[in-house]
């Protein structure tokens, strides 16, 4: 089991967490994501190591930015 935590601007309301939950969730080997919306803290736990890369590319599909990983 592995847990990372990313740091996503741009989110604002409860639909941009329901976006970028489920963005991340899509990831193969992705079992969780939880998403902090006043901090912006996104922590992905997956039964793998998940690349930084993936979750970046599956924040911005769902229209945000990572600002620290």
């Amino acid at each position: 089991m592995s847990t990372a935590t990313y740091t996503v601007s741009g989110m604002t309301c409860q639909h941009c967490v329901a976006s970028v939950t489920e963005e991340i969730g899509e990831i193969a080997g992705v079992t969780g994501v939880d998403v902090d919306l006043a901090s912006g803290a996104v922590t992905v736990t997956s039964e793998t190591e998940i690349t930084d890369d993936a979750v970046r590319d599956a924040v911005v599909e769902a229209g945000y930015e990572v600002v620290a990983a």
